[in-house]
């Protein structure tokens, strides 16, 4: 074994070894041991064969057709002449032809190269289990195409979850024998060119190959581990959306104690508070004194004094709460000076923020949950009839060849039904925090949509959040589970369906628009830090001066010179002008701050109004790619 393979057995597939197959291209290789167990089921398969014994899908037709034996030998052969277009092989050998090419009837655009790939990974490694009756040479074959990187074309829609996904794994198997199409080094072609530039020839079926090949959960198990690999991502990425918006908003951070969820200690949501405080872990913004945190007023022409401020985009100030305004407060007043600026005095934020580890934290077990039923999926047999050869005190055919119903997806339709409930309500609560920052109502002293606008020309971040709230409500719609919705099949041989393959596909396709919202949370969160920080550094500048009469000015209700309330205001404003000037630069958490520069190296901050598509673009490639990933 190399760092560039992964050895197939049927008994340890990883969903981690799965995406790197399918989206790192690392080859397969098979356990040797496993493969004399596969040699053996179809050894023992053949040998029924050979005395005549009944079994399905082998020596009778398939769903509805399974009551017909296959005789000897076809009828019109026994008709003058015989028939005309009669194939080559046995009857046998048609039967499992028949099934391939005569259920690869998938229509719509072709999955990805990625989805295909892992396929492929799922199917060999289910029929290295040793009960499907496979031979060797042509479980090799599929292992070769997988290797060489013939991708066969795949449609996306066919496939009702059971009898497994019969379409889409036939398109995967009509290759093999030299039929369908495929992508070979990224061109379309036939499927019998592809395996000929490759070096590959087409194979002939033998007993139960051809529903070996094709009856199973593949597509759906495929999507499924795809689609959790990128909400894994994704999961993290919303709580460092959170925790920058947190940052952005010098929230609160008791609602992510340690000791807060030990009383509630749903999996889920434990991690991600403590998630969220490792990416909040020093930061001095957090938990900030309020009567440090400035409201942003609009710009104007007498706003600084100083050169160095004259390039700021917005004005500061306070509101003062004079002595006879304070009862009722007084324990609060000891503790925080009388100033109301950005903070609200209030010791909880928003839901959107305060709740966010309960609302990740159910989604993450949503996650977790389907990943627990993916990783049993991944080594199981799904195929059906199951082949026992070594069921030494059967009597019975019936005994060994055992018709069940392990095909059926509905234990991976209802697990995604929950991950595809749960997709919405992330992209929902981050939608509702970049909402939040451009709101002036609720923003906490932020500028409205995040811009100076000190002309009224700007329109700064207020349609980014139309984008994300058509994205959730796109999202939404698209969240009813197809799991509760059976269409029967097959003449209502196959009467219950499971519509797994559609809830995984879906599920997979509404990863890049929850991705889209988190990208714009970011890019939002990220212009409404660099305005808080920078307010509180300048507020932080001007105090440093030791001007207590300029920081005065800033402050809206301030009494004149001669009011009753004047000397106290004084002695208070210069209690204000030491508590800003004695504190370090205001900044985010180290986390952030390194999320936050990687965005900035990419997409610069909008002092004024700037076509801003190409930075929507940008920040959702930055997502797409995983820059921010940090575990």
């Amino acid at each position: 074994m190399t760092a560039n393979t992964i050895l197939l057995d049927g008994n340890s597939l990883t969903r981690e070894q799965l995406v790197a197959v399918a989206r790192q291209g690392l080859r397969v290789v098979l356990d040797e041991a496993q493969l004399v167990r596969v040699q053996r089921a179809a050894d023992f398969l053949a040998d029924k064969v050979s005395c005549g014994e009944p079994t399905y899908g082998v020596t009778t037709g398939f769903g509805s057709n399974a009551d017909k034996l296959l005789g000897a030998h076809r009828l019109r052969d026994e008709l003058p002449g015989g028939r005309q277009d009669k194939p080559e092989g046995t009857l046998l050998e048609e039967l499992q032809h028949n099934l391939i090419t005569t259920h690869a009837v998938c229509v719509g655009k072709p999955f990805a190269a990625d989805v295909v790939r892992a396929m492929l990974v799922i199917r060999i490694n289910t029929l290295m289990r040793g009960h499907s009756g496979i031979r060797v040479e042509t479980l090799k074959a599929l292992t070769a195409m997988l290797n060489a990187d013939v991708v066969p074309v795949v449609p996306e829609k066919g496939s009702v979850g059971a009898s497994g996904d019969l379409a889409p794994l036939s398109h995967l198997a009509i290759v093999l024998l030299g039929g369908g199409e495929a992508f070979y080094q990224g061109e379309r072609m036939t499927g019998a060119e592809a395996l000929k530039r490759a070096g590959l020839s087409p194979i002939r079926l033998s007993f139960k190959e051809g529903l070996a090949l094709n009856n199973g959960t593949a597509q759906m198990l495929a999507t499924a581990t795809l689609a959790l690999d990128e909400l894994e991502h994704l999961l993290d990425l919303a709580d460092l959306a959170a925790a920058m918006t947190l940052d952005a908003f010098a929230g609160r951070s008791g609602a992510l104690r340690p000791e807060v969820h030990a009383l509630r200690p749903h999996p889920g949501q434990v991690e991600t508070a403590a998630h969220v405080r490792e990416l909040l872990e020093g930061s001095t913004l957090v938990d900030i004194p309020y009567h440090l945190v400035p409201r942003f007023k609009q710009w104007a022409a007498d706003a600084w004094v100083d050169p160095a401020d004259q390039a700021l985009t917005f004005d500061i100030g306070w509101d003062w709460v004079p002595a006879n305004q304070r009862h009722g407060r007084e324990a609060f007043y000891a503790r925080f000076l009388p100033f109301k600026g950005g903070k609200k005095h209030q010791p909880q934020d928003a839901y959107c923020l305060r709740c966010m580890p309960q609302v990740h934290g159910a989604v993450r077990d949503a996650w977790a949950q389907a990943c627990r039923v993916i990783d049993i999926e991944l080594n199981s047999v799904t195929d059906n009839p199951l082949i026992f050869p070594d069921a030494e005190d059967a009597q019975f055919i019936e005994e060994q060849v055992i018709s069940a119903g392990h095909f059926h997806g509905m234990p991976l339709a209802l697990a995604m039904s929950y991950v595809k409930a749960a997709i919405p309500v992330l992209a929902s609560i981050a939608e509702r925090r970049l909402n939040k920052l451009v709101d002036p109502a609720t923003n906490d002293g932020l500028p409205a949509f995040l811009t100076g606008n000190e002309d009224g020309t700007d329109s700064g971040f207020m349609i980014v959040q139309y984008t994300a709230a058509a994205l959730v409500n796109d999202l939404a719609t698209r969240a009813h589970p197809a799991s509760v919705y059976s269409v029967p099949t097959s003449a209502n041989a196959e009467d219950h369906v499971s519509m797994g393959a559609n809830e995984a596909r879906h599920v997979l396709e509404m990863m890049e628009d929850l991705g889209y919202v988190i990208a714009l949370e970011l890019y939002t969160a990220a212009q409404a830090l660099d305005f808080r920080q920078a307010m509180l550094n300048a507020a932080r500048r001007l105090a440093a001066r030791g001007d207590w009469q300029a920081l005065a000015g800033k402050v809206a209700n301030a009494p004149r010179e001669g009011h009753p309330h004047y000397a106290q205001f004084v002695a208070e404003v210069q209690e204000l002008t030491r508590a800003l000037a004695n504190v370090g630069d205001f900044h985010a958490g180290s986390a952030v701050r390194e999320a936050h520069d990687a965005l900035r190296r990419h997409i610069g901050f909008m002092a004024r109004d700037r076509a801003m598509d190409g930075d929507v673009r940008s920040v959702c490639e930055l997502v797409r790619d995983r820059v921010f990933a940090r575990r």
